[in-house]
């Protein structure tokens, strides 16, 4: 049984949120708000409290990018904060350069506006469920080419000495966009101890998913843009 998935839709063209609305629905997937700005889309995941949020960047009022900061801050949630809520960035091109920002954010992932029905379901229920990176290669490309930017500063900045060596050896490679099972190949490990890994990097550098722990492995210089891990 295909497990509940509930999403709101923030996107300033009605078109669009339709069409997306469209595609979800005929998934099980229940679009429990939309949103035309980004003021829409706090108070919509604050009064739905939905697992995805389909976020467009370029909106009038509020942008996407401060929408994602406040959702996944508390500030849509009051003391209880957005809860589980992932954000999962939709954008017109894929080097947009809002992207990055809104990755450092907390955002899961990000997808073009011209994805694939199926695309856009599998993305949605893969984001949610936090075990693997959306779009690796994409993404990867994205934080290589924003992060040593001037004009971006970083925000997700952790100790790595938290971790032990064999965690590092896991988000060295994990930053360059491999998948669980590669992880496993190269590591030679068994998946479920990769994701054991994953898991614990995650909790002891207090991050959401693993999107987070590429941007703090480039953040940290423990990958380099261009670098192969």
């Amino acid at each position: 049984m295909t497990e509940r998935l509930r999403a709101v839709i923030a996107d300033d063209q009605a078109l669009v949120r339709t069409g997306f609305r469209m595609i979800l629905a005929a998934d099980g997937i229940e679009v429990a708000a939309e949103a035309a700005d980004g003021e829409e889309a706090v108070a919509a995941v604050r009064r739905t409290r939905p697992d995805v949020v389909l976020m467009d960047i370029r909106m009038p009022r509020m942008d996407g990018l401060e929408a994602t900061r406040r959702i996944l801050a508390g500030g849509a949630g009051g003391s209880s904060g957005a809860g589980d809520t992932r954000v999962l960035i939709l954008t017109t091109y894929d080097l947009d350069h809002y992207v990055y920002a809104a990755l450092a954010a907390g955002a899961s992932g990000f997808l073009l506006k011209d994805v694939t029905p199926e695309h856009l379901v599998a993305a949605v229920r893969l984001v949610r469920s936090g075990d693997a990176l959306l779009a690796p290669t994409i993404t990867r490309r994205l934080v290589e080419r924003f992060a040593r930017r001037d004009d971006v500063r970083p925000a997700l900045h952790r100790d790595l000495s938290r971790l032990t060596p064999r965690e590092l050896d896991v988000l060295r490679l994990l930053a360059t966009g491999l998948s669980n099972t590669e992880l496993a190949d190269r590591l030679n490990l068994s998946v479920a101890t990769v994701k054991t890994h994953v898991a614990r990097i995650l909790s002891k550098l207090g991050l959401r998913d693993r999107v987070q722990a590429v941007v703090v492995a480039y953040e940290t210089g423990l990958t380099s843009p261009g670098g192969t891990g």
